[in-house]
């Protein structure tokens, strides 16, 4: 199983998903290549890294993201409802991802939006990408296509990748329409007649979110060149150590 080990929203099956202590946490383990992370606007256009358009499920904040100035963002609490360890874990800001993992580890960036949300959202995160050269570092992914045509519009030479839950029969069209070289989809939409046309189309593909070693196996044994996206590194670590000992038991 070589498949590359993906942190969704960092470690996020033990520490607060989307903030430091969850990249950090991730970083420690040398089975991490990648990390996803979810990026919206704060109301004075800073990018922050939260998934939800609101504040309530995981911080101690109320509200739209989109509708509170950075300043008040970064004094909210997003790590007591994961624990008690956790309280005070701020929402941290894409420049202070990108300056912890600059040269540690590659990013897949979720453009979080619907329709036009947030107009400024592709520009602001290829500024802080290109501010410090990480354009073969990230890709950038978005269930939007709008979001991901104005990234390639801006910056033609980021990797974009669409985020699909299914499988349609115009799916390589669409992608091929966008210029995107890179597929993030729900992993039980992927097989064999899937990831044959992708490489044949030279589109990476990335399966989320995989949490339990018996899926993994069987997307390993799908094609080895699948990314694993995973709230769990510690499980895709016991199940490459066991389809490793079947194959190196002396």
């Amino acid at each position: 199983m070589n498949n590359l080990c993906v942190a969704h929203r960092g470690f996020s099956s033990l520490a607060p998903e989307n903030t430091m202590a969850a990249f950090n946490m991730a970083m420690e383990r040398p089975e991490v290549q990648w990390m996803e992370l979810d990026v919206q606007l704060s109301r004075d256009g800073v990018p922050v890294v939260i998934h939800d358009f609101t504040l309530e499920r995981t911080t101690n904040g109320k509200g739209r993201v989109k509708d509170t100035d950075w300043a008040a963002l970064k004094l909210l609490d997003a790590g007591s409802w994961k624990g008690n360890n956790y309280t005070g874990e701020r929402i941290p800001s894409l420049r202070e991802v990108l300056d912890r993992c600059c040269g540690k580890v590659r990013l897949n960036i979720e453009l979080k939006t619907q329709g036009d949300m947030y107009p400024g959202l592709p520009a602001a995160v290829i500024y802080e990408i290109r501010k410090r050269h990480m354009q073969h570092d990230v890709v950038i992914t978005s269930f939007e296509p709008a979001a991901l045509v104005e990234v390639k519009k801006l910056a033609p030479e980021l990797q974009t990748g669409l985020i699909i839950d299914a499988k349609p029969g115009d799916l390589l069209a669409a992608l091929q329409q966008m210029h995107c070289t890179f597929l993030s989809i729900g992993y039980t939409n992927v097989d064999k007649a899937l990831m044959r046309q992708m490489h044949g189309a030279g589109i990476q593909v990335m399966a989320w979110t995989v949490d339990d070693k018996a899926s993994m196996k069987k997307l390993a044994a799908i094609d080895s060149d699948v990314m694993i996206c995973t709230n769990r590194p510690d499980v895709w670590e016991e199940a490459f150590e066991e389809t490793s000992s079947r194959f190196f038991r002396p």
